[in-house]
């Protein structure tokens, strides 16, 4: 399978979005505080978090 640009920020989006609608529909915490707080901090792990797997996916196809 492979990842262009436009599917992969969908999919990053969309778990984005899934993670935040989720916690706004479950009520565990104010939604100011989820869309102030949380989804900004989830948004940064997941780029740290691609960054990584891309540069992990580079290293094995070069081995």
């Amino acid at each position: 399978m492979e990842f262009d640009l436009p599917t992969t920020a969908a999919t990053f989006i969309a778990l984005i979005t899934l993670g935040a609608v989720g916690m706004i529909a479950s009520d565990m915490m104010a939604t100011d505080s989820i869309l102030m707080m949380v989804v900004p901090s989830m948004v940064v792990f997941g780029g740290i978090m691609l960054l990584i797997g891309i540069k992990h996916g580079q290293y094995r196809a070069t081995k």
